[in-house]
């Protein structure tokens, strides 16, 4: 591949700009992916994805050729028993974790909470203790990605904890920035997808779990074919394969993009993303322009953005910036007029200060 690819600035959530290396580590010889140097590769990005997270010894990653959505499916449709499960609903993918679970008739309960706030957690630990059934698991967003709204999933795990409840979360776009201990926080599951924060390409999505609760499906009645998690889990362990066709390419950008985070550092890679939160922050408000979720609980990663003038017309603004090599986002409250600019990815803060000076320009000229 040549290196003189252009180089689009995606300002959304996922999937996001990427290296020249990342997109280069896609052109190898083809290869069959039930061959056994391949399956080492998929060993060896599992246990780089845990040790971002986990120990290892105690915890392991399932890989799925899918969206991000896959993963969540199946978490959801995989792990939780006859008994019932909370799910928080406070943007639009703890709402779509509901509609997941409603479609495989699992008993859940839904905790709303405003899309804009922190969860109130002695609310919500009232609702566990008024439930009048068994709840055996809790399911959170960690990073809501409709507004940027970043979850206390470890206070909630601590709640989980008191009363002998599994903890699910997505953590789709929070993993590989914000970070994450699943022993600390309590996590049994956790599930996100290589085209976020790790800067890979789109077609990989996991869970990453303890080994005792993945041994502890081996008697549930599956409720999923292709997204069956321990059936996923069993035969990797047992073929370093994964049951169905991989993504083979994916997979290779996959590993090139966890080396580039190995080199970074987690720690390193969200200093970067919030010094380009804060330019842009600092640029929404000498333009005027105002956002939902307040700093104490901002993610520093995704931002939604209340549109400037009754009127606007979001597609006009995203052909603008399309024409300009920017990809924006749409909004995704249901009942707010809003757009989102994510700051993740192999941007820096002389790409968010270009697309504030083109913003500049665009409400300029309304």
């Amino acid at each position: 591949m040549s290196a003189t690819v252009k180089r689009n600035i995606l300002l959304t959530p996922g999937p996001v700009t990427t290296t020249e290396s990342v997109k280069n580590s896609q052109v190898v010889p083809d290869i069959c992916p039930r061959e056994a140097e391949f399956g080492a590769i998929m060993k060896d990005i599992a246990t780089e994805l845990t040790c971002l997270v986990a120990d290892p010894g105690n915890y392991q990653t399932v890989l799925f050729g899918g969206s991000g959505t896959a993963a969540v499916e199946s978490m959801i449709s995989s792990v939780p028993g006859n008994e019932s499960v909370v799910i928080i609903n406070n943007g639009a993918y703890g709402k779509r974790m509901c509609e997941i679970a409603a479609v495989y008739g699992i008993d859940y309960l839904e905790f709303k909470n405003p899309f804009d706030d922190a969860i109130n957690l002695a609310d919500l630990e009232s609702y566990i203790q008024s439930a009048g059934r068994k709840i055996s698991h809790l399911a959170v967003v960690h990073h809501e990605t409709t507004t940027g709204l970043l979850n206390k999933i470890k206070e909630i795990g601590e709640i989980c904890r008191r009363y002998h409840i599994d903890m699910l979360v997505d953590a789709m776009s929070s993993f590989a920035a914000v970070p994450i201990e699943m022993k600390e926080m309590n996590i049994s599951f956790l599930v996100s997808s290589s085209n976020k924060n790790l800067q890979g390409m789109p077609g990989v999505s996991f869970v990453i779990a303890e080994k005792s609760k993945l041994e502890c499906l081996k008697d549930k009645k599956p409720r999923n074919y292709y997204l069956d998690l321990y059936a996923q889990y069993q035969y990797f362990a047992k073929h370093a394969q994964m049951r169905f066709t991989p993504p083979v390419q994916t997979l290779y950008a996959l590993r090139q993009a966890i080396q580039e985070l190995k080199q970074e550092g987690i720690a390193k890679r969200y200093e970067r993303y919030m010094s380009s939160w804060k330019t842009l922050i600092s640029g929404l408000k000498r333009l005027g322009l105002t956002y939902i979720v307040p700093d104490e609980h901002h993610s520093k990663i995704i931002t939604s953005i209340h549109e400037p003038v009754a009127g606007f017309d979001f597609q006009s603004m995203h052909d603008f910036f399309n024409s300009k090599g920017i990809m924006i986002y749409p909004g995704k409250l249901d009942d707010l007029k809003t757009f989102r600019i994510a700051n993740i990815g192999d941007i820096t803060t002389k790409d968010i200060e270009f697309f504030l000076e083109l913003l500049e320009d665009y409400l300029g000229g309304m």
